[in-house]
């Protein structure tokens, strides 16, 4: 199991750059790998500073995987959030706590990432995470809620490649 929950230190969003907030940037920026959502127009109207919340949110999270620190992660998900992984023919859903206590037990952390996708729709996201950690490799999904005008991640999803 700590190797799955791995997945959840290894996605660190540096470089979030919001295709939805400008469409012709989804074509012209390599580092923007766009879903169809901005094909389709429903984000677009998406501006800049929620860009910036939800970047503030994942990077709580990446700050917490790279110093080890969970009262760091804690800043960017919501109180109740969750995180769940398959294990064999299992669904398993955890609190966020048991990423919170991994953080503390394990230390600081090294990871690779790409932003795979994202979709901004009123005051929900999604953002997909390519990540290495180590010489594991994962797809990490979050979902984000804007609540009080702060975005918090109410769910992160991975899966082991």
């Amino acid at each position: 199991m700590n190797k799955m929950i791995i997945a959840g230190l290894a996605a660190t969003i540096i470089g979030f750059s919001s295709c939805c907030g400008n469409s012709a940037k989804c074509e012209t920026d390599s580092a923007a790998k766009c879903d169809s959502v901005c094909e389709k127009q429903p984000c677009c109207q998406t501006t800049p500073d929620e860009i910036d919340g939800i970047k503030k949110a994942l990077g709580y999270y990446t700050e917490a995987a790279v110093k080890g620190d969970s009262k760091i992660a804690m800043q960017g998900f919501a109180p109740a959030a969750t995180m769940s992984y398959a294990e064999g023919d299992s669904l398993v859903t955890v609190p966020i706590q048991v990423l919170y206590d991994y953080y503390d037990q394990t230390g600081p952390h090294k990871a690779t990432y790409e932003i795979a996708s994202c979709s901004v729709a009123g005051d929900v996201a999604m953002v997909r995470i390519e990540s290495k950690f180590g010489e594991n490799e994962f797809t990490d999904m979050f979902t984000l809620v804007k609540a009080d005008s702060d975005w918090k991640i109410v769910s992160k999803v991975y899966q082991p490649k």
